[in-house]
């Protein structure tokens, strides 16, 4: 009924489509809760260079609604009209294709080279003194959401096929990144996406550029988007590389109480059951809010902040252990931005404090000291109290100044500001105030998370994900057909020439291969000294050991191998496994007692782990030794090769430290837990774990606990 009521007024039919679309995303103003995130979302909006905004949270917590409810706020943008410039080019249209994407028509210093040259041909070489002539049009900011099985090409740009191949040229199309320019760059689940691509997103958004240097290509265009972040801690850990390159990490995991679930409920089902009429609702409050944002984007260029309020902020990092300076530079612009956002062009102390709880307190590492040598700055006015007189006569006098300034101060607080330029206190004082609920369910979450999550990649050309082509060595197993094209494109002109009845000719050295890769677990493997007094014990911590690594097995794609050794020879009891149910049944029965044949031992873990990494789901092995390094069977009485008396002329020790030298080549990495005391420790484990390049430990009392933690540690650093 509304659409036959708008068309009857002639209303342009795209023009309609554009308001229904916007009025589909749950106005932000309408959202319950949140203000703390509504607030970080709207200082990024005011100054989209601040760093960008994470939001961590579980499932439906409303992360997606608010970063779209954000959209719907952002004012419209002035573009340069491409089509209608093309219109006004007599020759060679296609020649001419832009770069960039929503370029701002006052700003020609980012403008790509492609458009430099169409409009110089078109308006003439002095083209700058008409830039008020350049076709343009208003358009809605863009809101690109990058999608989870995103390729690089896709993202950065590459050829475009088509358009190469009729032109003959390479044609560049534009990828995501140039899309999202001057709008919004939205990234769900950024803990799901490939690693290099977050890398990617984080360098282009960093930089406001995107560099393509791929295909043959070497372009550049601006890229400055208000990026932001959501992933659910439960599906692994973000690192903390990337955590560290957002200005505002945030939880949207709230306390709320019956009535505010209940209000959320019908918010909802109001929204689904007619999104046009909720919006109309909230229109007042959203006209508001859109309004104070555009005002504060013009008031940031005029925000002022002090040596002061700065020297603030960083002494709030210094007492928070924060690493780097990240977290002050982007703590200075949160404050400007929401001094902004207020209509101020100074900095206050509510604005240093909005910057120290989104920026700096998340990334707090320690509880401040109470030192009471540090102080926040005085503000710039507050003079010196007046010097105290020791002649006992002039008491009274100075009791009458005190009160003549006492009762000066009280006359004067009328007129006083009542946010001063710099805090009275630092915020990062155990005893000052209470840190915001939501900044404390982040930091849960985050410790929750802990390092879970895969640690390693492998790189294949047979199975896996496709993540970029490549030039291929030898037999080409999986074809890279949009690369293979790409190569091909600029070429077909010619190759037309000599065969005009094929379309499309491709030549041996177009071909490219698809580089596919897959996430990877570690396999740890537990080689347990099962002879001597304190065998059991040690079988004992490595069996509880196992089952702690196997509970977190199925996320990390870690498997676990366990092999003792005693008598003459080592046994794999355990062969690598995911699975808790089969390593309790084969760890029933914990042999041990005999001699320590080390060197059987070192051997066969060496050839499991050999075929570990055959296999191709393993990425790394780690062998975790709980022994002192000492053997006495040499290994050729371990192989049955001769008896272990004729063996006495062998050198041992030598013996275990050769084989262990080989385990670099094979790309194993060894981890010695001494359980010996340190007053009898023989110091053949530090020879051992030197000679494998590995690392050594001494733990005599050594329990499943903390050889877990170990191993997990081993498989993070190495």
């Amino acid at each position: 009924m509304i659409l036959e009521q708008k068309l009857n007024g002639k209303e342009d039919i795209n023009d309609l489509m554009k308001k229904k679309d916007s009025f589909r995303a749950f106005p932000l103003a309408a959202i319950t809760g949140h203000s703390l995130l509504k607030l970080s979302l709207l200082l990024a909006a005011v100054d989209p260079s601040l760093g960008g905004v994470i939001i961590a949270g579980g499932r439906g917590t409303g992360k997606s609604v608010l970063a779209r409810g954000l959209h719907s706020l952002i004012p419209p943008i002035e573009i340069i009209d491409n089509e209608l410039i093309l219109e006004k080019l007599t020759d060679n249209k296609s020649s001419f294709r832009p770069i960039s994407r929503n370029l701002d028509p006052t700003k020609p210093e980012e403008w790509d080279k492609n458009i430099n040259q169409l409009i110089a041909k078109i308006f003439g070489i002095n083209y700058l003194n008409q830039i008020e002539s350049i076709p343009s049009k208003v358009v809605q900011a863009p809101f690109i959401q990058v999608p989870i099985g995103i390729t690089e090409d896709r993202l950065v740009g590459s050829i475009d096929v088509s358009a190469s191949l009729n032109t003959g040229e390479q044609v560049f199309q534009p990828g995501v990144l140039a899309e999202a320019h001057r709008g919004v760059l939205y990234v769900d689940d950024i803990n799901l996406l490939d690693d290099g691509i977050v890398n990617l997103i984080l360098e282009a958004t960093g930089r406001e550029q995107n560099n393509i240097e791929r295909d043959g290509l070497s372009l550049s265009h601006p890229c400055r988007s208000l990026l932001i972040a959501t992933y659910n801690p439960e599906e692994g850990a973000l690192r903390d590389h990337v955590l560290d390159r957002f200005a505002i990490v945030l939880s949207a995991d709230q306390s709320i109480d019956n009535n505010q679930r209940v209000e959320i409920t019908k918010s909802v089902l109001s929204h689904a059951e007619n999104n046009i009429k909720f919006s109309e609702k909230w229109s007042e409050e959203s006209d508001n809010l859109s309004t104070q944002l555009i005002l504060a984007r013009q008031w940031l260029k005029d925000v002022k902040i002090t040596k002061e309020q700065i020297t603030y902020l960083v002494n709030e990092a210094l007492r928070g252990g924060v690493e780097g300076h990240r977290s002050e530079l982007f703590a200075v612009k949160v404050a400007k931005a929401n001094a902004a956002l207020r209509g101020d062009e100074n900095v206050n102390s509510d604005d240093l404090k909005v910057a120290v709880r989104l920026v700096i307190l998340p990334r707090a590492t320690q509880i401040p000291p109470q030192d009471d040598d540090i102080q926040p700055p005085p503000p710039e006015d507050q003079s010196p109290p007046p010097p105290q007189s020791n002649n006992e006569d002039s008491e009274p006098e100075s009791n009458e100044n005190e009160d003549n300034q006492e009762e000066e101060q009280d006359n004067s607080d009328g007129e006083e500001d009542s946010n001063p330029d710099i805090p009275e206190e630092f915020i990062l004082d155990p005893e000052s105030c209470m840190v915001d609920p939501d900044l404390l369910l982040f930091s849960s979450a985050k410790s929750k998370a802990g390092n879970s999550g895969s640690r390693s990649v492998i790189l294949s050309q047979s199975r896996g994900r496709y993540v970029r082509p490549l030039i291929p060595r030898g037999k080409v197993k999986r074809i890279a057909v949009d690369a293979t094209l790409r190569a091909a494109a600029p070429y077909q002109k010619s190759r037309r020439l000599k065969n005009p009845n094929k379309t499309i000719i491709i030549e041996e050295n177009d071909f490219r291969a698809k580089l596919l890769q897959k996430k990877a677990g570690a396999l740890v493997i537990f080689l347990v000294d099962a002879s001597g007094s304190m065998a059991l014990n040690r079988m004992q911590s490595a069996k509880g050991a196992v089952i702690r690594l196997l509970t977190e097995a199925y996320e990390n794609r870690d498997e676990v191998a366990l092999i003792p050794f005693r008598g003459n020879q080592a046994e794999v009891l355990l062969p690598p496994t995911r699975s808790i149910t089969a390593a309790k049944r084969r760890l029933e029965t914990m042999p041990c007692g005999g001699g320590s044949p080390l060197a059987h031992g070192l051997t066969q873990s060496a050839k499991v782990a050999k075929n570990a990494l055959s296999t191709g789901d393993i990425g790394q092995v780690i062998v975790v030794g709980i022994t002192d390094g000492r053997g006495n069977v040499p290994l050729g009485a371990s192989l049955g090769q001769v008896e272990v008396n004729e063996n006495e002329n062998v050198d041992l020790k030598q013996e275990v430290l050769d084989i262990a030298a080989k385990y670099p080549m094979l790309g194993i990495k060894l981890l010695i837990i001494d359980t010996e005391r340190k007053f009898i420790a023989s110091g053949f484990g530090k020879e051992l774990a030197e000679a494998a390049q590995g690392k050594y430990v001494q733990l005599p009392k050594a329990t499943d606990k903390t050889i877990a933690a170990m191993a997990l540690n081993a498989i993070n650093e190495f």
